[in-house]
């Protein structure tokens, strides 16, 4: 079986790999091809590939081309992980948001809004060309905004594109583990949007174990959304939101505390990437030894702002370990072989939630196997999550809007109607100022 990555030489490359190398499955992949633009960043992911297939018997072939086309021809599993703009984009989408006195978090508010723009039209153009030369192969979409960027390529591709992300994953892991449950064998009550989803169950064996965590301050307190959220915010809610609702609920002081950074998250981590991407190019350097360094600094480092706004402490040493890696793997299974398993996934909504129409891109659990992903029934959301879905999501259509149209007025919408953007002055001034450092919005007229 053939998968072809897209940003084959992103940094969280090796992590997939590193999955498919202890896959030894009858069907399993055995060539991988890998595409990026960047020749550099290409060659450096190649050499820890190869230092992690060391010693490995039968593992998958690498291949890696700058060719779009050819990287798509014959694949039967496309991962899209393209970062449009760079980390140089991110750093930006950061720096003009957080001048206006908004959030410029990559999928989240400004900073998610101006990342979308940039991507979607390149989303789009990957997605009619997997429709035409690899119309056979399933698309699972890691790219951010994950939720947006798989709506835009549905349109084209229809329920062979499943979005991906790990923040599920991790959350329900950490309330198994905080109520001694064994995560694998959990039910996981999760619904809403990518990045803007809450845990309102958690059943093992039958019985719903989750109101014995929040009628207890101090198991509560235990893990990380409690010490990030705290154990009154979560009570008053029934229930464990995504960590991306810290930027919602907790809006103020999580500006405060980026604009009050020596360097946004953005920027950090274009300086620490570009140092590995430099030091990879000398081949006496051991490559994977160096990535791991690297990837163990930016995994203790994610949303350290809003852990210090919270006093929520360092990230536990459980949480360091990746997780959309084995998403991916265990979507790629039962999809290729039928082994039927549920996972929490951006599809589309059907009748899931009523409250969206049926195009609309939802994250929510279901059940997979060779057909593709089928969304479970859920209940309905309460009012307060109602809201700010609906919102959210209309903010989305608005990018898709401007993305397909090239219209101005559509992207001072999407930023005017974005519960985090608080004046369409502002709005207005956030397009000027990313049109401005952004060529790739030339676009919007």
């Amino acid at each position: 079986m053939r998968l072809t990555i897209l940003g084959g030489g992103g940094f969280r490359v090796p992590l997939v790999y590193g999955a498919l190398l202890g896959d030894r499955a009858e069907g399993r992949v055995t060539r991988v091809v890998l595409h990026d633009p960047d020749a550099g960043r290409l060659a450096a992911v190649v050499r820890v590939l190869a230092e992690q297939a060391a010693g490995v018997p039968d593992a998958p072939e690498v291949t890696a081309t700058g060719d779009l086309d050819e990287a798509l021809r014959g694949a039967d599993f496309v991962f899209s992980a393209v970062r449009v703009g760079g980390l140089q984009g991110r750093a930006d989408d950061e720096r003009v948001a957080l001048a206006e006195g908004v959030l410029g978090q990559e999928t989240v508010g400004a900073g998610g809004i101006a990342y979308g723009l940039r991507t979607v039209p390149v989303a789009v153009d990957i997605a009619r060309r997997v429709a035409r030369l690899a119309p056979d192969a399933w698309v699972i979409n890691f790219t951010n905004p994950a939720g947006l960027v798989t709506e835009a390529m549905s349109r084209h591709l229809g329920d062979r594109v499943i979005g991906i992300c790990d923040s599920p994953v991790g959350l329900g892991r950490r309330i198994a583990r905080t109520l001694g449950a064994d995560p694998a064998e959990a039910w996981i009550d999760y619904v809403g949007l990518n990045h803007l989803g809450w845990v309102r169950g958690l059943e093992v064996a039958g019985r719903d174990q989750l109101p014995r965590l929040l009628a207890d301050p101090v198991l509560l307190g235990s893990f990380e959304e409690g010490r990030l959220f705290g154990t009154e915010w979560l009570q008053s809610l029934g229930a464990i939101p995504n960590e991306y609702l810290h930027y919602y609920y907790f809006n103020r002081e999580a500006v405060r505390a980026y604009r009050e950074a020596r360097r946004t998250r953005g920027a950090f981590l274009l300086d620490q990437q570009a140092a590995f991407y430099d030091r990879a190019r000398d081949p006496e350097t051991p490559a994977l030894q160096l990535w791991q360094r690297t990837r163990a600094e930016r995994e203790a480092t994610y949303m350290a702002e809003n852990r210090d706004t919270a006093g929520a402490g360092e990230r536990a040493a459980e949480d360091l370990s990746g997780g959309y890696e084995q998403v991916a793997l265990a979507l790629m299974r039962a999809v290729a072989r039928n082994e039927r398993t549920t996972l929490i996934l951006n599809v589309r909504n059907g009748g899931t939630l009523p409250v969206l129409d049926a195009e609309a891109v939802v994250e929510v659990p279901c059940t997979v196997d060779a057909s593709g992903a089928h969304p479970v029934a859920v209940d309905p959301l309460p009012g307060h999550a109602t809201g700010l879905v609906c919102a959210v999501k209309a903010v989305e259509r608005e990018v898709l809007a401007a993305a397909g149209s090239g219209s101005r007025t559509a992207a001072v919408k999407a930023f005017a109607l974005h519960p985090l953007v608080d004046s369409v002055s502002v709005a207005r001034r956030l397009v000027d100022g990313y049109t401005a450092v952004h060529p790739g919005l030339s676009y919007l007229g």
